[in-house]
């Protein structure tokens, strides 16, 4: 775990750092206060060159053996080069030194932590709890020791506590509906945060995971609502812009997405998942060359991007273009093998061109991937019967049906099939049990065969569960 340094670089740092770099050119010895120090270390810090900072550090304990401050400071730059071992011995001797100083064990308990040493880690923050005079940081770095144990209601307790002291800790609202959301807790967490607003109305962090919570419950115009007010608190709130976008997409309100999604690069730069995002949206539109240009920006900026790959195959699809589609899905693929969503287009783009071997083979992987996928079953088991391989088709149905117990749609494609083979006793024990477990939908066994409306023993039965 990386520890972040803040520095407010003003005119006497900037004297400090010159005066110490003119004294490395001169090969002299300059007397610099703590104070000074502190500044070049840190400036050095935040130029990210950490072999000059802990230069200076050597300098600075030099000149004042007796700082703890400088100690510290060298262990947090040997825990970020992983340097551990001389991390934890800085920290003796600045615990010799000054052993009332909080930041002594957070750091250590940091190092802990990144070692999975919990118990250790958990013992020096509490020592820092115990001396500190602002302990809401302490908490939270305590509930990050147990979201590491996967001790996640403890977690929420810290989280909780150091909100008590410090409402204006984002990182704690975050982090605790992170929590919720791994317990799958999300009444929960609407009511917390509902509750923060009320003493915070203006905290566009507690809006913004209020939405995510009514959003993980389908909950979208609510979520949608609690977005707004994130964004009319921060309106440069990409984050909060970009969910609003997701939202209305599952509320079918593709050109409001689109244009929402397109406010986030007004604050942020434009990255592939929106771009993807904004391409899904015109697709659904049935806008395809819309839709393929943002798909297109989508891989140009990140090559690894499956969904997009997949998303210009599905417009080639919708044009016709069946064996162009093929490779932008076999790219998705690869780059997304388990993917059943990809192997399905795949199958019926085969099945389009009259590749039926391999149409096959890719529904084979589509129920290996996702064998409660109804649809794949049917699709499957068609292209089966159409092929004249009746006893597969019927035997890949009861395959369905063993994973999909409640589908009545198999049941009845079951009994067309069972009928084709003349097993007309097992196609009447089907079809009751496709009329007990939905009796309305008996009319997809009709549009499969629709000779079999003329057949006296199919509408006897069905007669007696429809009146």
């Amino acid at each position: 775990m990386e520890e972040e340094f803040n520095f407010d670089f003003n005119d006497d740092a900037q004297r400090s750092v010159e005066r110490y770099e003119e004294m490395l050119r001169n090969q002299d010895q300059y007397f610099f206060d703590a104070q000074a120090f502190e500044n070049i270390i840190d400036f050095y810090i935040e130029n990210n060159d950490p072999v000059k900072a802990l230069q200076v550090i050597e300098y600075a304990l030099n000149q004042h053996p007796y700082a703890a401050v400088f100690l510290v400071k060298q262990a947090q730059l040997f825990f970020v080069t992983d340097q551990l071992d001389r991390a934890f011995y800085s920290l003796e001797k600045a615990e010799m030194l000054e052993a009332s100083e909080p930041e002594i064990y957070v750091l250590r308990g940091n190092i802990y932590n990144s070692l999975e040493r919990y118990q250790e880690a958990l013992d020096n923050f509490k020592k820092a709890l115990s001396i500190s005079e602002n302990t809401d940081e302490v908490l939270l770095q305590i509930a990050y020791v147990y979201q590491n144990m996967l001790d996640y209601e403890t977690a929420i307790i810290y989280i909780k506590q150091s909100l008590e002291q410090n409402m204006e800790n984002k990182d704690g609202l975050y982090e605790l509906a992170f929590c919720y959301d791994i317990l799958d807790k999300q009444e929960e967490s609407i009511k917390f945060y509902q509750e923060y607003i009320d003493n915070d109305p203006y905290s566009y962090a507690a809006w913004y995971n209020l939405a995510n919570s009514y959003h993980k419950l389908d909950l979208f115009e609510k979520a949608i609502d609690a977005y707004d007010y994130a964004i009319l608190i921060k309106d440069n709130f990409a984050s909060a812009y970009y969910n609003k976008g997701n939202a209305l997409v599952q509320l079918d309100k593709f050109s409001e997405a689109i244009e929402v999604y397109k406010q986030t690069f007004e604050y942020e730069k434009p990255n592939a998942d929106t771009y993807c995002a904004i391409g899904e949206c015109y697709e659904k539109l049935e806008l395809m060359d819309e839709a393929r240009s943002y798909y297109k920006k989508s891989v140009k900026m990140d090559a690894e991007m499956a969904d997009a790959w997949f998303g210009i195959g599905v417009t080639l699809n919708f044009e016709e273009r069946y064996f162009e589609s093929l490779r932008f899905y076999k790219k998705a693929i690869e780059l997304d093998p388990e993917n059943p969503d990809f192997w399905f287009a795949m199958a019926d783009a085969y099945y389009k061109l009259g590749q039926i071997d391999e149409s096959i083979d890719a529904y084979e992987k589509v129920l290996e991937y996702n064998p409660i996928d109804v649809e794949a079953w049917l699709d499957y088991s068609t292209v089966l019967y159409e092929q004249g391989r009746l006893l597969q088709a019927s035997e890949t149905i009861a395959e369905a049906i063993k994973n999909n117990p409640d589908a009545a749609e198999l049941y009845y494609r079951m009994v067309a099939y069972l009928f084709a083979l003349g097993q007309h006793n097992d196609a009447l024990i089907y079809l009751e049990t496709a009329l007990v477990t939905d009796p309305d939908k008996h009319y997809i066994l009709f549009e499969y065969l629709p000779q079999l409306q003329d057949n006296g023993l199919i509408l006897e039965v069905i007669s007696r569960f429809i009146k």
